[in-house]
């Protein structure tokens, strides 16, 4: 994907939920948040963390790989759509499948709930819901270019390692020039970023 995506920088997040209530006004999935906001050391520290699917390319899309009921599409332009609702059997391979924890399963609904990059709205060029809220600009939508033009000495992650399998996503961490390394969202340490070792 990599044209005009999200890029999620974890620095600039104040963990005020604005994401997540924007979230909730789709019109494809209104009242149900597809964002989450994660707290990275809850009780100790107030950092916090905005977690939205990755679109994994490469793989592609793990969570679509294990759906027995193929309710898991992929667009050509390489956006994960969330499960389609007359498929889904809410089995939870795609929960279990994820590298990033992103999907999640409604249990009242039994169905797969996952952030689909706003389609209805990316598809006809605005940005997602939770980008245009987002006060500090954690979640920035555009390309890699509109992004470093703006905030000059940063990098951006797309390619993140889980133990032997390397993962590149068509979403995108922005990490500052000097300090790369971060928890990866899900909880997995982050050993290699775009071919740089970075364990502490």
């Amino acid at each position: 994907m990599m044209g005009r995506t999200i890029f999620i920088d974890p620095g600039r997040c104040i963990g005020c939920q604005a994401c997540v209530s924007a979230c909730r006004e789709c019109d494809s999935h209104r009242g149900k948040s597809m964002i989450h906001l994660d707290y990275t050391d809850e009780g100790h520290s107030v950092a916090s963390l905005p977690t939205v699917c990755m679109h994994c390319e490469d793989p592609v899309a793990p969570c679509a790989e294990v759906c027995p009921a193929d309710a898991i599409l992929v667009t050509a332009d390489g956006v994960v759509q969330q499960a389609d609702t007359t498929r889904c059997i809410g089995c939870g391979n795609c929960v279990n499948a994820c590298p990033f924890g992103v999907p999640k399963i409604d249990l009242q609904a039994k169905l797969q709930m996952k952030c689909n990059l706003c389609y209805d709205r990316t598809a006809y060029g605005l940005a997602p819901m939770c980008a245009t809220v987002c006060p500090t600009g954690a979640l920035f939508y555009g390309t890699a270019e509109e992004l470093q033009a703006e905030r000059p000495g940063v990098q951006i992650a797309d390619t993140f390692t889980f133990g032997e399998t390397e993962v590149r996503t068509g979403v995108a961490m922005v990490v500052p020039a000097d300090k790369v390394q971060w928890p990866v969202p899900g909880g997995l340490p982050v050993v290699e970023i775009n071919g740089k070792d970075v364990r502490r």
